[in-house]
């Protein structure tokens, strides 16, 4: 939990430094503020975020995203937020190195991720899926389906600002709302053994207090 408040504090930080602090003039901040919630974030949490974003004092954070090969091909896009960008790196490299992979150079893997947005809503009122899509698809919408409790929507990356709007003035309840990288080539089929070598270097990436997103080309 704590690790996910990390995470989410960070990009509260971010989003109010490029937006200003104020929710109701930063779309972005306010959707992350409601992923926060989702996740149970105390509102102490997300209010010292905010403030962070405005003191002088505090060290600013850089979002910078590393690419490479773990073993058996298993390409790796990972996104971070840090205050020290060397120390950063060398931690990625270490965990690379540490289990026979490799960190590659700016561009070496990020074609075959597509980058999206993505919204979890709920309605009060009963939701045709197929009629809601359509509907979408006039915002950048791509894919709506049921997870959970949850409306989920897959949309273009530059699509964010539109779908965020659309949900607001539908009168949805906004769960969630970021963005994600989905894979666009084939995932790579692995053992038992296999798999379980790359859930380790995973692990070893989400317990980097830097890291904020993992995504790789393993079929799970």
């Amino acid at each position: 939990m704590s690790r996910t408040f990390t995470r989410l504090g960070k990009e509260i930080t971010i989003a109010a430094k490029s937006g200003g602090p104020d929710p109701d003039n930063n779309p972005k901040l306010r959707a992350i503020i409601s992923t926060a919630r989702s996740e149970n974030m105390p509102k102490e949490n997300i209010e010292r975020a905010i403030k962070r974003a405005v003191e002088k004092e505090h060290s600013e954070y850089k979002e910078v995203v590393y690419e490479g090969y773990g073993p058996y091909g298993i390409a790796f896009l990972i996104e971070t937020a840090t205050d020290n960008p060397t120390r950063t790196v060398a931690n990625i490299r270490s965990y690379f190195n540490k289990f026979n992979g490799s960190l590659g150079t700016q561009g070496s893997v990020d074609f075959m991720f597509d980058k999206k947005c993505v919204f979890r809503i709920k309605s009060s009122k009963p939701v045709n899926l197929e009629e809601l899509e359509l509907e979408l698809i006039d915002y950048g919408g791509e894919e709506v389906f049921m997870e959970d409790d949850n409306i989920v929507i897959y949309g273009a990356f530059e699509a964010f600002g539109a779908i965020q709007k659309y949900i607001e003035e539908g009168g949805y309840e906004l769960v969630s709302g970021g963005f994600e990288r989905i894979p666009n080539t084939e995932l790579k089929e692995l053992n038992e053994d296999q798999k379980a070598e790359i859930e380790k270097l995973i692990e070893r990436f989400e317990n980097d207090d830097d890291v904020q997103n993992v995504y790789h080309t393993m079929a799970v």
